[in-house]
């Protein structure tokens, strides 16, 4: 019997439906493929990747100690320059440090910062925006006009506010940069989500029985990911330009600490007799910002179907 049921199933052929949806690729086989038709998202993405594995080997790669100052080498110019030598490649800074493991280093701190701001902001404004879609008028007035509040205020100004108040250090540097692009986060989940309500398969969800809380974080909030999801990957670019602003004004990460921004601060006045103690850190920030930059748009024309290239 047994026989005869296996011979039937392989003389009838296989439903053209069925074998459509197993010969479709997976969601990241599909995203990677439109993902790689933007050869600059591609090279973003590889630059990105080269900063973060330094960043996370710094330990092992850096030849010296970011803070170990060698007096005798002050301000020693790079292996390219007069005078240079291979023992320090990139020369070392006004006070003698290593210019190459200073900046390994900073690209650690940096992107600390940059997926900090990014996950915090990421929660909260998902929850925040939520509620604010969800539970009514009146939350919905409150967050958003918090929000607005929060927007008024120039974004550089408002994190200069916030670490004068809570003091300079690395962890008011996340917070401050943090509460300046929170609303972005927000406004974005509150406008994808009331997008959503409307939707069939979240009333049939309602009309099933599911509670509020399932209802928002297992039905409507997947369904916002996408542009979230972009805006989170640009957001780690904004943070670190904002932590490299506060850091040149002397308000982020101090000294020893090697952070790009506080590097920049402290060798301004050398940018006319030894200019690359100052032009090294600048394109350290120039180029990881880029490359996120490129990154971010790359993953927002495979997200998005209306964008992809044909």
């Amino acid at each position: 019997m047994a026989a005869d049921i296996a011979a039937a199933a392989e003389a009838s052929p296989p439903d053209d439906s069925v074998a459509e949806v197993l010969a479709q690729p997976s969601p990241i086989a599909a995203f990677w493929a439109a993902f790689r038709e933007n050869k600059g998202a591609v090279f973003g993405l590889t630059v990105f990747g080269l900063v973060l594995l330094l960043a996370l080997t710094a330990n092992v790669v850096a030849p010296y100690s970011p803070v170990e100052q060698y007096r005798e080498a002050v301000r020693a110019p790079p292996v390219w320059e007069a005078g240079g030598s291979w023992r320090f490649v990139l020369g070392t800074d006004g006070d003698g440090h290593d210019m190459l493991s200073r900046l390994i280093y900073g690209s650690r701190v940096s992107l600390f910062i940059g997926f900090s701001v990014m996950s915090v902001s990421f929660v909260i404004g998902a929850i925040l925006g939520l509620l604010a879609a969800m539970t009514g008028p009146v939350v919905d007035v409150a967050v958003t006009r918090l929000m607005d509040l929060i927007m008024a205020v120039p974004s550089l100004v408002l994190a200069i506010l916030v670490v004068a108040v809570l003091g300079p250090s690395l962890a008011n540097t996340i917070v401050a940069v943090t509460i300046v692009y929170l609303p972005r986060y927000v406004r974005l989940v509150r406008a994808s989500a009331l997008g959503e309500l409307n939707k069939d398969y979240v009333t049939a969800a309602r009309v099933a029985g599911v509670g509020p809380l399932r209802l928002a974080w297992s039905t409507v909030l997947p369904n916002c990911l996408a542009p979230l999801i972009v805006m989170a990957a640009l957001g780690v670019s904004d943070a670190i330009l904002e932590a490299a602003g506060l850091g040149f004004l002397g308000l982020g990460a101090q000294p020893p600490t090697p952070e790009w921004g506080s590097m920049l601060a402290d060798s301004r006045e050398f940018i006319r007799s030894d200019p690359w103690i100052v032009t090294l850190p600048g394109l350290a920030i120039l180029v990881t910002v880029i490359a996120i930059n490129l990154a971010g748009d790359g993953m927002r024309d495979a997200l998005d179907p209306k964008m992809r290239r044909s």
